[in-house]
């Protein structure tokens, strides 16, 4: 079911993408909508992990590095029958984590210094499940196509804002396209949001299954929660959709637009998979 939502969401962010092309460029701008989709696709595919890993300055470390972190993730990578990611680790006291790679053979888990301080072992194992579910199911790259398709119609919506729309059809409302011009960012912003809530609620779940204990991950994400709303961390939030928790801090009207589902809901609901034990 998640992963059909996603496929119907995917197809929307990208009729969203053509139609605001239709309205900077008319056919013209259309076709350029969809080379540019394309090449968003493309980079995305084939550099976006290297990039967000040298973005976070993420030092690849081996089992003589940490022992425990290392020897975690290769039993839940085998136990979820997955190739060996490569292991890395962030210099940053937030503690979170992240996963990163085009597909399961060149697939990478990062984690910062700060959550292998403070979750013990059995949290660790819960977190890196979680980590290792989004390998499984390719989550990140499509979170990273979603977020690039959807910052590439805010482009194409500014460039019609300031510059005009198309020219091609005289009889066009220009109210109606003004009002597309505003509306198309927005949906598409929400469209990219739902994706990656959706993707959460999966990893969640996946990661539970892997792990094999659901309160593991459950008790994990308590601990994150409270402790990256008081230690900040130098995010861009392009990138915010990867970490287990949110690592940009924020209430109210924020929580609307999170890349993350409310951290109620997905304790809840691991709870509820454990029968509600701690």
């Amino acid at each position: 079911m998640n992963m059909l939502k996603t496929l119907v969401l995917m197809v929307f962010l990208s009729v969203i993408l053509i139609g605001i092309g239709g309205v900077v460029g008319g056919r013209s701008g259309m076709t350029i909508a969809l080379v540019m989709a394309f090449g968003i696709n493309f980079v995305s595919y084939w550099w976006s992990d290297k990039i967000v890993l040298r973005m976070y300055g993420a030092q690849e470390i081996t089992e003589a590095d940490s022992p425990e972190f290392y020897g975690i993730v290769r039993r839940l990578a085998s136990k979820a029958q997955l190739p060996m990611p490569k292991v890395y680790l962030v210099d940053e006291d937030q503690p979170n984590a992240f996963a990163t790679g085009r597909n399961p053979q060149h697939a990478a888990v990062a984690a910062t210094t700060g959550i292998l301080r403070i979750l013990s072992r059995e949290e660790l194992e819960g977190v890196l499940a979680h980590e290792l579910s989004h390998v499984k199911h390719r989550d990140i790259l499509i979170s990273t196509i979603a977020a690039s398709i959807a910052g590439a119609i805010s482009y194409l919506a500014h460039m019609a804002f300031f510059f005009g729309g198309s020219r091609d059809n005289e009889n066009s409302n220009p109210v109606a396209m003004i009002v597309m011009m505003i509306v198309a960012p927005i949906a598409a912003m929400l469209v990219q949001l739902a994706i990656s809530r959706s993707r959460e609620y999966g990893a969640d779940e996946g990661g539970a299954e892997i792990c094999g204990h659901p309160r593991f991950l459950a008790n994990a994400l308590r601990k994150l929660d409270m402790a990256s709303k008081q230690i900040p961390m130098d995010a861009n939030p392009a990138t915010s959709h990867m970490f287990i928790v949110n690592p940009l801090t924020g209430g109210g009207i924020a929580r609307l637009f999170s890349t993350h589902p409310p951290m109620e809901e997905r304790i809840a609901r691991l709870e509820a998979m454990s029968g509600g034990r701690r």
